[in-house]
């Protein structure tokens, strides 16, 4: 386990997850992607899907964080939601399982999915929204948090990753903590590892084009509201 984590210390981990039913949602262009981010210097990956897992694992040696996500209309976890997903996704050789740590309605209890992944003798990760969700995820026997659904649980989504809540969970828990969700520019990597985040999980600012070219087409759209546009000088 230390071995897998250390690796990751102080390392970005890409995660690659096309937007699902977009021209990219296929198997071998996920592969493509997790080795241009081996290319780029990417320590580790984040790959969703049992079979995406098995097919990254056999075209790279670097760590694997494997998750299932599964739309249940009972349920608000989506990611990793049983044991049987855990055991899966083991099996296909993810290193570092994560699952929703959420304190909401679930399927499974975090010891259970936490208890399976160490079975399979693999790291368990807790996707968390609060620094209270980390604690008690860190008591259920979790190896890791990541703020990954910190602004997902409820209201809005902000437009900013949550850095405080990074500082807060590192501060607090003394393990590992990666950061995650809507990180986009160096800037905020930079930021999260200085808040004393383990590693830094980037996702759509790297393989998500169609969320790129709308970020872009957006700014293009700002400027044409802007003074150049009314005949202004910049």
């Amino acid at each position: 386990m230390h071995s897998v984590l250390d690796r990751l210390r102080g390392r970005l981990v890409v995660s690659c997850q096309p937007v699902v039913g977009g021209p990219m949602d296929r198997t071998e262009i996920v592969v493509a992607f997790a080795l241009a981010a081996v290319a780029g210097g990417a320590a580790g990956l984040r790959i969703e899907g049992v079979e995406r897992v098995r097919a990254v694992r056999a075209a790279t040696d670097l760590p694997i964080i494997g998750i299932v996500k599964r739309v249940d209309p009972t349920t608000p976890i989506i990611i990793t939601p049983t044991r049987a997903d855990v055991a899966a996704l083991a099996e296909a050789g993810a290193d570092i399982v994560a699952f929703d740590a959420t304190d909401r309605d679930r399927p499974e209890p975090v010891l259970a999915l936490a208890e399976e992944v160490h079975l399979a003798g693999r790291i368990a990760m807790a996707d968390i929204a609060t620094r209270s969700q980390a604690r008690r995820a860190r008591d259920a026997g979790c190896d890791v948090v990541g703020t990954t659904l910190s602004g997902y649980t409820g209201g809005p989504v902000p437009e900013d990753p949550d850095i405080v809540l990074v500082e807060a969970c590192a501060e607090e828990l003394g393990g590992p903590v990666f950061a995650e969700g809507r990180y986009r520019t160096a800037e905020e990597v930079e930021a999260a590892s200085r808040a004393g985040a383990w590693s830094v999980v980037v996702g759509s600012a790297v393989t998500r084009p169609e969320h790129i070219t709308a970020w872009f087409a957006g700014a293009m759209a700002e400027g044409r509201r802007g003074p150049l546009a009314a005949g202004g000088r910049a």
